[in-house]
């Protein structure tokens, strides 16, 4: 059964996760909605249920502040940080981290698939991507947030997954990465999949941009319709990420 998502979703839960706990009335009312029509997504939406908790005077809370720095994220993240503590890290001081926040978040660490090597091609490809941001645009994006692993699977029909998440002033990018060169249709949905999800997550003032990654591939930055929609999504190589997020921040022209 898939988890339906409503257009007051992202608003609620960002009253929410903007509050220091907040009554159903108050939402409705901040959002100029009928409180029954709040009430019915607080308690039936399991995304939100996720998301937020009801103290015992009937407050609401977020878990995750959607504001810079993502208080709370790291609930939900295997790795979290500041780009700027990210890339002192050894890569064995890198992976300690995220094996011990996997298991917090209860992601399966089984390694028979190749799982430790995919993680250690991402932190390349990530180390890679902001020695071009630094090299580029200078200092700013240390300050951005960074998550490896980010799960979300504490609810009976909430499944939302992503590889890393970088976390810019407005914008969050998705990153979906696969060891391979050629770019399969069902990869580009899924890359897609948990955008949506993200949305509520991040809140109002946040674009969500999903990418996906082909780390065998060399030189490819296009855009590929997703299924048979009209929207289109970025795939790229990993020595070409910086031109996807160039795409949408555009550091090349200034």
């Amino acid at each position: 059964m898939p988890v339906a998502i409503e257009p007051i979703d992202r608003a609620v839960c960002a009253a929410i996760c903007r509050s220091h706990g907040i009554l159903a009335k108050d939402i409705a009312r901040q959002l100029n909605l009928d409180r029954t029509q709040v009430n019915q997504r607080l308690y039936r939406s399991p995304l939100l249920h996720e998301l937020c908790w009801q103290d015992r005077q009937y407050r609401w809370h977020g878990i995750v502040q959607q504001a810079r720095p993502h208080s709370g994220l790291q609930e939900f993240s295997g790795f979290y940080s500041l780009v700027r503590d990210f890339l002192p890290l050894s890569e064995e001081q890198w992976l300690k981290q995220l094996e011990e926040g996997c298991t917090n978040i209860g992601r399966n660490l089984n390694d028979t698939r190749g799982l430790l090597h995919s993680f250690r091609d991402c932190r390349t490809q990530m180390r890679q991507l902001f020695s071009d941001l630094q090299a580029m645009a200078g200092p700013g994006c240390l300050d951005w947030e960074i998550v490896f692993e980010l799960r979300l699977k504490r609810a009976r029909y909430v499944r939302i997954y992503a590889d890393v998440l970088v976390i810019t002033e407005n914008r969050v990018f998705s990153l979906e990465f696969k060891m391979k060169d050629q770019v399969d249709p069902e990869e580009v949905r899924q890359a897609a999949k948990y955008a949506p999800f993200l949305e509520v997550l991040f809140g109002l003032d946040y674009e969500v941009i999903p990418i996906l990654v082909l780390t065998a591939a060399r030189d490819l930055f296009r855009f590929v319709p997703i299924g048979a929609e009209d929207a289109v999504l970025p795939v790229c190589s990993g020595d070409m990420l910086f031109n996807a997020f160039d795409e949408y921040l555009g550091f090349l022209n200034r």
